[in-house]
């Protein structure tokens, strides 16, 4: 079905082009994953990129369900500006960053941000406005790259810009030129890098970029280009090694063991510092960002010394280690034998670090999703292959999660992993669920018990609001504090104690054997003891348990069974 065009660059035009790059990102995935062979061949640059582009269309949506939210209030001014929409898309893009490649494409994003924000308040902007924002995007990319190699995504993005600077005419034309521009400069890859000549590809980054762009035309045009006619590898498999666009080591027995991904938030400066430090302890440096808040990307042997660098220059979070499958940079190139699967795992999504070590405790694979990071599908369908089971159930403990793991489910099921989805709406509901999985029951069973417990398990959680707003309670002010229960808001108050006794009461008025409270980073332990000793004194069949969950968001989880 044709898309219908879009005629100006606008907030609508960037909802469009996102949704449409994943689309079409999710279709050239295993194409993409397949033929990356710089310069290490670990198989990941089209979900790499996939996932980034992921993390962009969600930040995007949440831009618009918020106007739509504010649809009502008394200063409301229609849907999302250009601005707020392309910042939301670099933001996203940025934190959810996979790989060199998505780190990279991340990059480009903020490059067209940083001009179309630049331009105030203009609900829109003309071929003029793309062919500046393109330009920008593969300067801010190379320069973000420590060491740029011709050849790579960085090329592809620099003729894509060149083609869109000689275009006359709207969007659409300088959209068609530097997909045209790009698509000739991808061709061209395997006559500037010689691994690429060897294997028979063009870059993988490349490839992902020219589908981006292919996006674009769609978005302004209405259609697709044609397929892009690409030669097959040469190689038993491909890969991203994440960073086929930085210089490293031709010969992979010589390349760093080891991927180390994180955010950083830090000053320009200590930015600068650790540029210098991380370059010379690896390769395929890439860091990008800005206003305090960086994506860092390195190969290196000494994943620890990276991980301390980036203490010594700000906070870190969200950091990822990954061992390249070829093995330590020191060792022989003797293979382990592949580790057996386990019968039956559970995997759940846990709002914060003490709640991620009560679940591992537990035997559960975790993934932690931070305050406003949700983790996207390709995420949770990687955290179900890292529990490396034949059946696993999914515990995504977050009612706004439940497409994105019931997508997840969907595409390990075409893995041949046998998945159950538990619609668990609160980290509380996993835990009484985890409480009465038995891995010797048959499946089904176990499924129907876990479904069961986190069923019997009313949940509620006391934060505080960040803006006005209308509830099911009434109007909420910044800064009050708020009680749900069962996802809806119940109270409305100003101290977090006497709002937390209010919704235990009324979740206890219902009955109840096991109260279980889960304190977050900024909630008193003073909170957690009255609660308890309301309940030793009123309840006296009911028994409590507390657990410290760390930022978890929500100052207090509380669950009721």
């Amino acid at each position: 079905m044709a898309q219908v065009p879009q005629r100006f660059f606008d907030a609508l035009a960037v909802r469009t082009w996102c949704g449409l790059s994943l689309r079409a990102l999710g279709r050239a995935r295993e194409e993409i994953d397949a033929i990356n062979v710089y310069p290490v061949a670990d198989g990941d640059t089209g979900t790499n990129l996939y996932l980034t582009v992921e993390s962009a269309v969600a930040a995007v949506e949440a831009v618009f369900a918020a106007h739509e939210v504010d649809a009502g209030a008394p200063d409301a001014h229609g849907g999302p500006s250009l601005a707020d929409a392309v910042g939301a898309m670099a933001h996203g893009a940025l934190i959810g960053a996979r790989g060199n490649s998505g780190t990279i494409l991340a990059q480009l994003l903020r490059g067209m941000a940083q001009v179309l924000t630049a331009r105030g308040e203009a609900a829109h902007t003309e071929g003029t406005g793309l062919r500046l924002a393109l330009r920008h995007a593969a300067a801010s990319a190379r320069q973000a790259v420590a060491h740029p190699v011709e050849g790579t995504v960085l090329t592809v993005a620099s003729a894509a810009a060149d083609a869109a600077d000689d275009a006359e005419g709207d969007c659409a034309d300088v959209a068609r030129a530097a997909y045209e521009g790009a698509r000739a400069a991808l061709a061209a890859t395997p006559d500037q890098l010689p691994v690429l000549e060897r294997a028979g590809v063009v870059d993988a980054g490349g490839h992902g970029l020219v589908t981006v762009l292919a996006a674009l035309v769609e978005t302004f045009t209405g259609r697709a280009p044609g397929p892009l006619a690409l030669p097959h590898a040469r190689v038993e498999h491909g890969g991203e090694g994440p960073a086929g666009e930085c210089a490293a080591p031709e010969g992979e027995e010589n390349a760093p063991a080891f991927e180390v991904i994180y955010l950083l938030e830090a000053e320009d400066a200590a930015v600068a510092r650790l540029r210098q430090r991380l370059d010379g302890l690896g390769d395929s440096l890439v860091v990008v960002g800005g206003d305090g808040l960086w994506n860092v990307h390195v190969h290196v042997d000494d994943a620890g010394a990276a991980v301390e660098a980036g203490v010594e220059a700000g906070r870190p979070y969200r950091i990822r280690i990954t061992h390249f499958g070829h093995g330590d940079a020191h060792t022989t190139g003797t293979e382990r034998p592949p580790r057996e699967r386990t019968q039956r795992a559970v995997v759940a999504v846990v709002p914060g670090e003490g709640l991620a070590a009560l679940y591992t405790e537990a035997g559960a694979t975790t993934l932690l999703a931070r305050p406003g990071e949700p983790p996207a599908s390709g995420e949770l369908v990687q955290a179900v292959r890292r529990a490396h089971a034949r059946e696993v159930v999914l515990l995504p403990n977050d009612a706004e999660l439940r497409h994105t793991a019931a997508a997840a489910a969907e595409q390990a099921r075409t893995e041949g992993i046998r998945v159950a989805l538990i619609p668990t709406r609160s980290a509380v509901q996993g835990i009484a669920a985890l409480a009465v999985h038995a891995s010797e029951r048959r499946f089904d069973e176990d499924v129907v018990a876990m479904t069961s417990a986190a069923g019997a398990t009313r949940h509620a959680e006391v934060t505080v609001a960040e803006r006005q707003s209308w509830t099911t309670a009434g109007i909420c002010q910044a800064g009050d504090v708020l009680g749900l229960i069962d996802g809806d808001v119940a109270v409305i108050g100003a101290d977090v104690a006497e709002v937390a006794a209010t919704v235990l009461e009324r979740m206890l008025s219902a009955g109840g054997e096991l109260v279980t409270l889960v304190l977050g980073d900024e909630a008193p332990q003073a909170v957690a003891d009255q609660l308890e000793a309301r309940v030793r004194e009123a309840y006296l069949a009911v028994d409590t348990v507390v657990y410290r969950g760390g930022r978890q968001g929500a100052l207090l989880l509380v669950g009721v069974e």
